[in-house]
């Protein structure tokens, strides 16, 4: 019977090597790396924030148990969001928060004298190149119409009744009598054919500068024999009359910002206020940048 067991086999187990050889502590170590992520970090929140945004920064985080006109979690821990414009109350009737937060004022902590200094020049320096540009697009349309006028033949004889300058306000083109020529009949306000047509000349010069026109009236110091009808009401007249030539030649309406009858207030030869070449139509094209004062140029 004895012979008819089975034998009996021992195995011999080996114990395993020691702990540390294991994967534990790379758990661990991986926890301390995440947590001192997370020190560094806040360390630098702590540094880089206003303590407006640590208060946002404190309430974001905290529970949301206010009313709806507090933010933050309300009461002694109430404050600010950093977010620009918080969540909405839902259809449930959950309050959230709304920021109050917003960027410094001119003049404010947020902003220091020398940046305040910095912003103004660069402003400055923006308006001057701007300036000169505009600048340059009213030397072309002057020297564009100095060119139409001489290659006409039937304006190269007005060359003597336009004067163009730069003015404070922007480009001036002034159209004057001569004792031999005039620009309206006599005591009226129609414009004869051929200053019609210098007109014509000037608009195709300026119709492509996106600057308003200024157009005003001057007449000279005689007397206008007229009764109620006084150099006032003719130099408006003629104003108007020249706003009416420079829209039939094809100026766009709304370019026109300002028409004024001047009679004789502003004479261009100051001197002999009788003279014909005082009067006059002026039109300016306004500038649309400022001049800088010398200052800040």
């Amino acid at each position: 019977m004895a012979d008819d067991l089975a034998p009996i086999i021992v195995k011999k187990v080996k114990k395993g090597g020691h702990g540390a050889h294991g994967g534990a502590w790379k758990v661990a170590y991986a926890d301390f790396v995440t947590a001192m992520m997370a020190f560094f970090l806040l360390l630098w929140l702590l540094n880089v924030t206003t303590t407006e945004q640590k208060e946002g920064l404190s309430d974001y985080f905290a529970p949301t148990t206010a009313s709806i006109s507090q933010s933050g979690a309300g009461g002694m821990l109430g404050g600010t969001s950093m977010q620009t414009e918080g969540s909405r109350v839902s259809d449930l009737g959950v309050p959230s928060v709304v920021s109050s937060i917003s960027p410094p004022e001119n003049g404010s902590k947020g902003e220091t004298k020398d940046a305040k200094k910095t912003r103004e020049m660069e402003e400055a320096e923006l308006l001057e190149k701007l300036a000169k540009i505009e600048e340059a697009s009213f030397e072309q349309a002057r020297e564009q119409i100095r060119q139409a006028i001489n290659k006409d033949p039937e304006l190269s004889g007005l060359k003597d009744h336009v004067i163009i300058d730069m003015t404070p306000e922007g480009l001036r083109i002034q159209i004057v009598d001569q004792f031999n020529e005039s620009m309206f009949e006599s005591g009226s306000a129609k414009i004869t054919p051929r200053i019609r047509a210098l007109v014509g000349m000037i608009v195709k010069s300026i119709e492509e500068l996106p600057n308003s026109l200024s157009i005003s009236g001057h007449t000279d110091s005689s007397s206008f024999n007229g009764g109620d009808y006084t150099n006032w009401e003719l130099s408006s007249d003629r104003a108007n009359a020249s706003r009416r030539a420079l829209l039939d030649a094809g100026l766009a309406p709304d370019r026109i910002e300002k028409v004024a009858g001047r009679a004789d207030t502003d004479p261009l030869i100051s001197d002999d206020p009788s003279n014909p070449g005082n009067r006059r139509i002026s039109i300016i094209l306004l500038r649309e940048t400022p001049v800088l004062p010398p200052n800040l140029k």
